[in-house]
């Protein structure tokens, strides 16, 4: 499932791969399950975006970005980490587009 990600720059970008990649994993509809998003701050700082997606029958999945580390962790509905990935290039973290 890494490839794909040597593209991925923006926070934008990491959305969307993140929202393919947590519906491939329960063959969910992508334009029928919207991706929630939080933001992750250490010391007031932000440090990372947590997204989750809510599917029907209580399925719901998870994945943490860790900006510092610059990894993504996949979280099945068991909450089991299933993939993880090293994203090849530094996304640059504003709390701004954070926090959108």
């Amino acid at each position: 499932m890494a490839t794909g990600t040597e593209t991925i720059s923006t926070i934008d970008e990491l959305r969307d791969f993140v929202h393919l990649t947590l519906c491939a994993k329960e063959n969910l509809v992508e334009d029928q399950f919207q991706l929630r998003e939080r933001d992750l701050r250490k010391l007031g700082k932000p440090c990372g975006l947590q997204f989750t997606i809510l599917g029907p029958r209580q399925v719901r999945l998870s994945a943490v970005w860790a900006s510092d580390r610059n990894v993504l962790y996949f979280y099945d509905t068991r909450g089991t980490r299933y993939l993880k990935i090293q994203l090849r290039r530094r996304i640059a973290v504003e709390a701004q587009a954070i926090a959108s």
